[in-house]
């Protein structure tokens, strides 16, 4: 147990810093580049985010496993809206600029809708995966061509304030990712042996600690965004985290080999859609993530917890 106490506590301290490395190297980038908050957080920390994700997702499809491939997607999309941003707003509210939030809305519901109906045969083929993956590459340049005046504070106490290159961003950025993936990862494997060395269920294990630890680096970033002041990355990385695990993550392990679902996916699909529904429902009535709106996400996301765990989902 001595060892996995240290695999949680190096793990946790490596989430710590991996996200504040993150979130300041992309404020710094996105000051640099001329290119709002929200867009970094969508696009740079989305994409970083979703990398676990992807190397899952790739590796299910070459081993003929559609189902894994999949139902990792929808369940990390559930916990990045029901979590991440159920959490985060419970500690600090979030918000969007109006139109910030009518241009960046409609392709997380477009990405949204997309998988649905992809996926309704229980079949992913080639031709569906190159589609998400051109969306993708229209998304990614959508994002990057509009330009915005950056006046967010920078806080110029950090370790590295003195470094100011886009290039050290670009590493303070990649250095933060690397951390936050092997911090979620050593959380993950310390809180499961731990939890077997106690006797609890693998399938307790699966749905709490391991669902928990594939969330964790972004829920640390959009902490520290949130904390910081800049709800708007918060926002934007899961908008953008949802967006690649659709398109890219999905869309290349389609493309790769064509993916074949066994499983009864149906309900799981309307629940991720119905929350990105509701997700997108509460920030249009005032354009802000409060508390209240948090708690709400919060218990949406352990509803399905408990629904999956029953068998009634």
């Amino acid at each position: 147990m001595l060892i996995n106490s240290g695999l949680i506590f190096v793990g946790l301290i490596l989430l710590f810093y991996g996200g504040d490395f993150l979130v300041t190297g992309s404020l710094r980038l996105s000051r640099a580049l001329k290119i709002s908050p929200f867009i970094i957080g969508a696009t740079v920390i989305g994409f970083g985010t979703s990398t676990p994700e992807l190397a899952v997702s790739v590796m299910a499809s070459l081993h003929d496993s559609g189902d894994l491939a999949l139902g990792n997607i929808i369940g990390s999309n559930i916990a990045n809206i029901g979590l991440v941003l159920g959490v985060t707003a419970l500690i600090a509210p979030l918000t969007i600029k109006k139109q910030r939030f009518a241009d960046e809305s409609p392709p997380l519901i477009i990405a949204s809708l997309l998988i649905v109906v992809f996926s309704w045969n229980n079949y992913l083929s080639m031709i569906e995966g190159f589609i998400m993956v051109s969306l993708l590459v229209v998304y990614l340049w959508r994002a990057f061509r509009t330009k915005d005046n950056i006046d967010t504070p920078l806080d110029e106490s950090h370790l590295f304030s003195k470094y100011t290159g886009t290039t050290f961003q670009i590493f303070l950025v990649i250095l933060g990712i690397a951390m936050l993936i092997i911090g979620a990862n050593w959380v993950v494997e310390g809180s499961t042996g731990i939890a077997r060395e106690l006797g609890v269920s693998e399938w307790f294990i699966g749905i709490s600690i391991v669902a928990l630890g594939t969330s964790l680096p972004e829920l640390t970033s959009s902490l520290i965004a949130a904390k910081r002041g800049h709800g708007e990355m918060a926002i934007g990385n899961v908008f953008g985290s949802n967006i690649f695990n659709i398109l890219m993550v999905i869309g290349t392990a389609s493309l790769i080999k064509p993916l074949s679902i066994r499983e009864e996916i149906y309900t799981d699909l309307i629940y991720a859609t119905t929350l990105t529904c509701l997700l997108i429902l509460l920030i249009r009535m005032g354009h802000v993530i409060n508390k209240r709106d948090g708690l709400i996400l919060s218990v949406c996301y352990g509803s399905y917890i408990g629904l999956k765990g029953t068998g009634l989902l």
